[in-house]
Formats: structure tokens, C-alpha cells, sequence
């Protein structure tokens, strides 16, 4: 039992560190082409990254992670860094499937690590979903805010529902190491997919 509880931490840790590489670089691009400048690029950097797991530690009176653990910020700073030198907004890393998988990647597992903070603060499933879904995509709205744009969430195909499902699933179907794993796994086939085939929620034109 102890090993299977080693190996979940693992994978949720791996997901989480992934996912922070994949946010980092998704603000850095954003605030390059946005013409921020040094500043606005940093913070548009670590609010998309960090900014989501921030919201969701004090919506749940926790300890803020990203505050109290120099790894987050560490690993941000580092791509931060590494996109300057490299250019990195010059690729089009939005394209490519290694960005979609990463990016998959990351959405579930703040997506997870969202849920099981709020249901171990012992919320209600309005408060499971929305915690998993600000805890994934709340760094990228306030990003957005701040550069004036519509959050991507509100407009984006299929991104947002990824989180309330996980999160749904999660929550009736518990937190066991099984079912943990198998959500993260068919979290990131349905983002992906759903990308794919370019599925949408309805929309209403007036």
C-alpha cells in the first residue's frame, strides 16, 4: 500500500511540474506577443503558472504552496530564463503535439490536485468543481484580465469541461490510487482528443 501511495505521489508530482513547465511558457508567449515588458512578461509568467493553485490555498484557508516551497517559483523562473535566451516565443509551440500532451498534462492534474484539496476541506461538489476548475485555469484568466482579453477558458473548445469532469468524476467516484490514475490518464485522452476533433459546447448568437 505505502509503495502504490509512493508511486501515485510520483505521478501527481511529475503532472504538476509538467504542467507548471507548460503554463510558464504558455504566459511567457503570452506576454511577449503581447508587448509587456520585462515586468508584465514575469507576471504574466508566474500568474498562469501559479496563479490558479494560489486562489485555490486560499479559497481553502491552506497554506499557500507556491509561497511557503521554492520549487514552484524556481521552476518558472527557469523557463522564464531559458525562453529569453532561447526566444522561445518565436516557435509556434501551440502547434505542435508535445505542447497539446503537455498541456493535457497540466490541465488534469491541477484539475486533480484541485479536487482532492477540496474534498479533503470537505466541500460540496459545486465547490469540488469549481476549486478543480480554478485551481487549472484561474492563472490564465487573470492573465488574461490583465491584458484585456477574453479568459481563454470562456471561449476555448472543451478546455474548461475537461476540469468539471475530472473533478465531477473524482467526487462521486473517490479517491482511490486506482481511480486517481485512471482519471489523470483518460483526463488528458479526452483534452486531447476533444483538441483533435475540434469539439465545442454550444454557443448562442443573439
Amino acid at each position: 500500500m505505502n509503495q502504490q501511495i509512493i508511486i501515485l505521489a510520483i505521478i501527481i508530482i511529475l503532472g504538476l511540474i509538467i504542467g507548471i513547465i507548460a503554463f510558464s511558457i504558455s504566459g511567457f508567449v503570452v506576454g511577449v506577443r503581447n508587448r509587456l515588458d520585462l515586468l508584465g512578461i514575469t507576471i504574466s509568467s508566474f500568474l498562469t503558472a501559479l496563479g490558479g493553485g494560489i486562489i485555490r490555498d486560499v479559497i481553502a484557508c491552506r497554506e499557500i504552496y507556491s509561497f511557503t516551497n521554492l520549487i514552484p517559483g524556481s521552476i518558472v523562473l527557469a523557463v522564464l530564463i531559458i525562453g529569453i535566451f532561447f526566444k522561445l516565443h518565436k516557435f509556434d509551440f501551440e502547434k505542435s503535439s508535445l505542447f497539446l500532451i503537455s498541456d493535457s498534462i497540466c490541465l488534469v492534474s491541477f484539475s486533480i490536485s484541485g479536487a482532492i484539496v477540496a474534498i479533503h476541506s470537505g466541500f460540496n461538489i459545486y465547490g469540488v468543481i469549481f476549486l478543480a476548475l480554478i485551481t487549472s485555469v484561474g492563472g490564465g484568466m487573470i492573465r488574461d484580465v490583465l491584458i484585456n482579453k477574453i479568459p481563454f477558458i470562456l471561449k476555448e473548445n472543451f478546455y474548461g469541461s475537461v476540469s468539471v469532469f475530472v473533478s465531477t468524476f473524482l467526487y462521486f467516484a473517490g479517491l482511490s490510487d486506482l481511480m486517481i490514475i485512471s482519471i489523470l490518464i483518460m483526463g488528458v485522452i479526452i483534452r486531447v482528443i476533444a483538441h483533435k476533433k475540434n469539439w465545442k459546447l454550444p454557443n448562442f448568437n443573439v
